[in-house]
């Protein structure tokens, strides 16, 4: 901001927007009915044709300018039925009027709106949406649920997340089975099912039903694609040998943990019955690092693991559709390639982007990012994940549709409300937001960009230590609203670290993802340009306050979000000689596998208590009580026949403590 600018105008030093017209000189008063002529002209043209406009920033700032003008006209239409009255001279009429003007005419401004130049506007999305006054269309099997699992006894709260060799994705800091039972518990809750199996089978039936494929399951041979989030897979980050982590600044940065994809992959091989040879992971712009696939294909060697441009280290190269492309509806006016200058000026308009070759033959996507801020888009969860779904070299194309292009400090651009933006088109498009069959979102380590390390989180329940978290939904855009609220209560201005969160607008593309009344003028987000058009992606709405975190159904005022909590026990990490690692409850894959008519189900008590071990069929009907009672600390192991059975696939879960884990064996005759 130059001196001229800050000689002559008010900016808030929150956003570098101007706010205010410094009152320079005394005749500047005489420009305020001119501004406030404008200002009601302008509240005039916006809301008329659409009234919900009303809660704009931008019709918000004008409306004091205008109600001034209006109190202006008022007292001057009383200064001039004073004067008449008194029924002086006409030719007094000019002083009469200039002395009215000056003396009733600002009296209106200052008497409907003090200093209204001169005080700075400060707009919070609560000015925009307030609490639970839900808009949009709730989708799922319970519309608009939001389960969140919070288990501190996830991750080492004893870590350093950018640790060499230590990091926080290292297996060391986090607790694969409480992760595991995390996931578990999610889908559980989120069907209101009593199974993993049952679960699954009423989420395939959920969705296939809302792609008008009919009410059915999942079936053998379907492809399921895992989009995670590997934020920092750029060139220097990674050694070109091996793919394992260069340590540098960008070692610890937050993104997808291989833990919560390991509990996801186990949950569709043992359980949905997914071939491995059926199941993709990756994110095509980017690499999998060796600490990634260290940890999956031990255990999924069948897996496919894919990369941007590695077709060695067990990793196959994407290649990219000849035919799926997505369709920006801002038609080449918002998105333009970038010329990397001082002023960053668009020059080639971006019409369209073509997508991966593995979002067209997966008939399921599981898009998996992690919760954290972002410092042009203000969040980003599971629509901003798909800037690497697209091929282009980059995603700077696609950062003029959100509403910080340069970085917030560099200015944010495009502050506010009704403008387009990029993730609302990514979210509607079929390959991509539609065809996600789930929304697991992964918050263990969430933080406030991008770009950051994992922060301790400090409000409650977390009361400084991670975040250590999983959302799922049915609901793209109740599952985003929820972590937007999570973000922004975590992440407030005052403090040391910066809240990308708090930029005006963020929650923008969410308000248009819910409701197509909220669309800019001009934009018909038709990203497969089919000429149909999708109004409403689910519902958005805040929660009451971030003590009580209720939405509208938890209240049951309203038919907008239920936010279901599950808080799990506290932290089993303990220091011991050699490293900070977890005792933990741990059940075994069974052996033989297959096996006939036998096998052996060993498990570990990280401490004496009560456990239960149950078998289960394809169905989720239960078969047998293996266990059910106390045990003591240490491993333990159970046979199972299943002589009078028939062949097929059958599931062991056991519960113990806070732990619970099921895992599929096969009886083969």
């Amino acid at each position: 901001m130059n001196d001229f600018m800050k000689k002559y105008f008010y900016v808030c030093p929150k956003t570098g927007r101007i706010t205010g017209l410094k009152s320079f000189n005394r005749l500047s008063k005489f420009f305020l009915p001119f501004i406030g002529l404008a200002a009601m002209l302008w509240i005039l043209i916006r809301v008329l044709p659409k009234p919900s406009r009303l809660s704009y920033p931008c019709v918000q700032t004008a409306m004091p300018i205008a109600s001034g003008f209006i109190g202006y006209l008022v007292m001057l239409a009383l200064s001039a039925v004073v004067f008449f009255k008194s029924k002086k001279p006409i030719q007094y009429f000019p002083v009469f009027f200039l002395g009215a003007f000056i003396v009733f005419g600002l009296s209106g401004f200052i008497l409907f709106d003090t200093n209204v130049l001169q005080k700075e506007v400060e707009l919070t999305v609560d000015a925009v949406v307030n609490a639970n006054e839900p808009i949009g269309v709730a989708k799922g099997i319970f519309p608009g649920r939001v389960v969140w699992v919070h288990n501190p006894n996830a991750t080492n709260k004893n870590c350093n997340p950018s640790a060499k060799d230590h990091g926080w994705f290292m297996p060391e800091n986090n607790n694969q089975s409480a992760i595991d039972s995390m996931v578990s518990i999610a889908l559980d809750s989120l069907t209101g099912q009593t199974s993993d199996s049952a679960a699954w089978r009423a989420i395939f039936q959920y969705h296939n039903k809302t792609r008008g494929k009919g009410e059915v399951n999942y079936v053998p041979g379907e492809k399921i694609f895992i989009k995670i989030n590997a934020t920092s897979g750029w060139g220097g980050n990674f050694n070109t040998s091996d793919l394992s982590k260069t340590y540098n600044n960008y070692y610890g940065i937050s993104e997808t943990s291989p833990a919560v994809v390991l509990a996801v992959l186990r949950q569709l091989v043992n359980v949905v019955g997914v071939a491995q040879s059926d199941i993709y992971i990756g994110d095509p712009m980017k690499h999998i690092y060796k600490h990634m696939y260290d940890q999956w294909y031990p255990e999924f060697p069948n897996v496919h693991y894919l990369d941007n441009n590695y077709s060695t280290l067990g990793r196959e190269k994407v290649t990219v559709s000849t035919t799926a492309k997505i369709y920006y509806a801002d038609h080449g006016t918002i998105l333009k390639d970038q010329v990397w200058d001082a002023f960053r000026l668009g020059t080639t308009p971006w019409y369209n982007d073509e997508l991966y070759s593995i979002l067209q033959d997966a008939e399921y996507m599981i898009n998996i990012p992690m919760l954290k801020g972002h410092k042009r888009a203000g969040t980003t969860m599971f629509a901003k994940n798909h800037f690497g779904s697209q091929t282009a070299d980059d995603a700077s194309h696609l950062h003029n549709g959100l509403i910080a292009p340069r970085e917030m400090e560099q200015g944010i651009d495009r502050p506010g409300y009704g403008l387009y933006r990029v993730q609302v088109d990514l979210m509607t498009h079929s390959l991509l937001g539609k065809k996600n069959l789930v929304y697991i979102m992964d918050a263990l380590w969430s933080t406030n960009h991008e770009l950051g390390a994992p922060l301790k989180w400090q409000m409650a329940p977390f009361n400084n230590s991670w975040s250590s978290s999983v959302f799922a939904s049915l609901d793209n855009v109740a599952i985003e609203s929820v972590g937007y609220d999570f973000l922004r209560s975590e992440y407030q201005t005052g403090g040391s670290v910066t809240a990308y969160v708090q930029m005006d607008g963020v929650d923008d593309y969410l308000h248009q993802a819910a409701d197509s009344t909220n669309w800019p003028d001009g934009i018909k987000y038709d990203p497969d340009s089919t000429g149909v058009h999708v109004y409403s992606l689910g519902v958005h709405e805040h929660w009451n306050n971030a003590t009580d975190k209720q939405y509208s159904r938890n209240l049951e005022t309203g038919n907008g979000i239920e936010l279901v909590t599950v808080n799990q026990g506290g932290s089993l990490y303990v220091e011991n000689q050699n490293n900070l690692s977890p005792y933990k409850f741990q059940l075994y894959q069974n052996y033989p596998n297959p096996f006939n008519p036998s096998t052996v189900i060993r498990f570990n008590m990280q401490r004496s208590g009560h456990a239960v071990i149950k078998i289960y069929d394809i169905t989720g009907k239960e078969i047998e009580t293996l266990l059910d009672g106390e045990v003591t600390a240490g491993s333990h192991e159970i046979r199972w026949n299943a002589n009078n059975l028939s062949s097929g696939v059958y599931f062991y879960r056991m519960q113990a403590d806070k732990f619970t884990e099921t895992k599929k064996m096969i009886y083969q005759k």
